[in-house]
C-alpha cells in the first residue's frame, strides 16, 4: 500500500489525532530548540560577564602603576618628584570633575515620565467613579424573598 492508501482508510478521528500528535511533537521540539539556544546564550553572556569584570579589576589594579609611571616620567624631566605626583594628581581630579560636570548635565536632562503620570491619573479617575457592584440580592428582589440559613 502507498501512503496515500493508507491515509484514506483512516478515519477522521485518527487523522486528527495524528495530526494532534504531530502538532505537539512539533511545538515540543522547537521548545527544546528554544531551551538549547537559551542555555548556549546564557553561558556566553556569563563568560562575557565574566571577561568584563575581570578586564575592570586589571584596570583598576593598573591605575595607580600608571599614575606612578607618569610621576616618575614627569620627574624625569627635570621637575620634582612632589610636583610631579601633584600634577598627576591634579590631571585626575581635573577629570572627575570633567566627568561630574558630564553626568550632572545629564541628569538635568531627565524628565519626568509625563505620560505615565498622565495615564496613571487617568485610569485613579475612572477608578474613583467606578462603583462595587451591588449584592445580589439588592438587585434582584425575587432573591430576596428566598429564605436564608442562619447557620
Amino acid at each position: 500500500m502507498s501512503a496515500a492508501d493508507d491515509g484514506a482508510d483512516r478515519s477522521l478521528g485518527q487523522l486528527v489525532a495524528t495530526a494532534t500528535a504531530e502538532m505537539s511533537a512539533l511545538v515540543h521540539d522547537e521548545i527544546a530548540l528554544a531551551k538549547a539556544e537559551l542555555r548556549q546564550d546564557a553561558k556566553r553572556a556569563g563568560i562575557g560577564s565574566a571577561a568584563f569584570v575581570v578586564a575592570g579589576v586589571l584596570a583598576l589594579f593598573a591605575l595607580p602603576v600608571l599614575s606612578f609611571a607618569a610621576a616618575y616620567g614627569i620627574h624625569n624631566l627635570g621637575l620634582g618628584l612632589a610636583w610631579s605626583f601633584l600634577i598627576v594628581g591634579g590631571a585626575f581630579l581635573i577629570i572627575a570633575t570633567l566627568l561630574i560636570l558630564i553626568a550632572m548635565a545629564k541628569i538635568k536632562k531627565i524628565k519626568k515620565p509625563e505620560k505615565s503620570i498622565a495615564s496613571a491619573k487617568e485610569t485613579a479617575a475612572v477608578l474613583q467613579k467606578a462603583r462595587p457592584h451591588p449584592r445580589a440580592d439588592e438587585e434582584h428582589p425575587a432573591l430576596a424573598s428566598v429564605p436564608r440559613s442562619s447557620v
